[in-house]
């Protein structure tokens, strides 16, 4: 039997992961590498931080690679134990079958890795994506998570269709007829409001050329799903992001969420200028501090 694939060949399987292991150096952190085999696939899992340090797992944005996404949260690996997964099916090094993220599927597949670290609660940090994960667990084993913090997430709800037809899709379909540079700076100024690294539009090129797109979103939280979770959690968007804008996600994560202690917004695209990375660590540290 062909074992499913998310590549489109083997040169852009390579490719991608040359970046990722690109991106392990520039962290510049002592990391463990494991493989955790569960219902769903073998996953490969970044370790780091002091081990007697508080968990905290911190899951990837979705059609990228962990360490990029990883990236944004260096200040939290000095004191906590930090574990990030790649997602199963996204780019990585974990198995490329794809799971629901509409149904409990993510939440097992979390609670299994938590068992393999001997890990019961945990805090959870989750960009894009990664948010949307966490909510699923959030919806069928709040138990599990001390506090969350969710960044431009996906889950809650989404921004204008027709806009990102525009700026996103239309742009995508002519680097893909034509392989023309303009059209990735175009959808990476968009996606980071003009502040994406080089390095990481050449991932996002080759990720484009070379990878089948996950293009089903998690699901949109419902309020009754969330009923049972009431773990402190934290907000962070940004008004220029075309996937998850602010002013749609303020509403409806105020009305889904019990215990939303703080709601944080930055002018910025979808991914976190350079700029803001500091202060979003600050506040996140400030928040794990007070709740965790």
């Amino acid at each position: 039997m062909t074992k499913h694939t998310i590549y489109k060949n083997e040169e852009g399987k390579q490719a991608i992961l040359g970046f990722y292991e690109k991106y392990l150096e520039e962290l510049e952190v002592t990391i463990e590498r494991t493989f955790v085999e569960t219902s769903y696939g073998k996953t490969h899992v970044l370790v780091m931080g002091p081990k007697e340090g508080k968990p905290i797992f911190i899951f990837q944005g979705g059609n990228c690679i962990n360490p990029m996404t990883l990236s944004w949260f260096k200040p939290l690996f000095e004191n906590y134990r930090i574990y990030a997964p790649d997602t199963i099916g996204h780019p990585g090094f974990s198995d490329e079958n794809r799971i629901s993220a509409k149904d409990e599927s993510f939440a097992c597949w979390i609670s299994e890795l938590m068992k393999h670290f001997y890990v019961d609660k945990s805090a959870f940090v989750g960009p894009s994506y990664g948010a949307g994960i966490i909510l699923r667990l959030a919806a069928f084993s709040p138990e599990k998570i001390a506090c969350s913090i969710l960044i431009s997430p996906a889950g809650i709800q989404l921004g204008s269709k027709l806009e990102m037809i525009r700026k996103i899709l239309v742009p995508l379909l002519i680097y893909k007829i034509n392989d023309s540079r303009e059209q990735i700076n175009k959808i990476a100024d968009i996606m980071s409001d003009s502040s994406m690294k080089e390095l990481d539009k050449e991932i996002l090129a080759s990720i484009f050329k070379y990878v089948k797109l996950e293009q089903k979103m998690p699901k949109l939280t419902k309020k009754r799903e969330l009923e049972n979770y009431t773990s402190p959690t934290m907000v962070i968007t940004g008004h220029k992001d075309v996937f998850f804008p602010e002013k749609r996600i303020y509403k409806a994560a105020k009305e889904i969420i019990p215990n939303l202690t703080n709601y944080e917004v930055f002018d910025m695209g979808h991914f976190p200028d350079e700029d803001f990375l500091g202060e979003i660590n600050q506040i996140v540290m400030d928040f794990l501090r007070l709740h965790y």
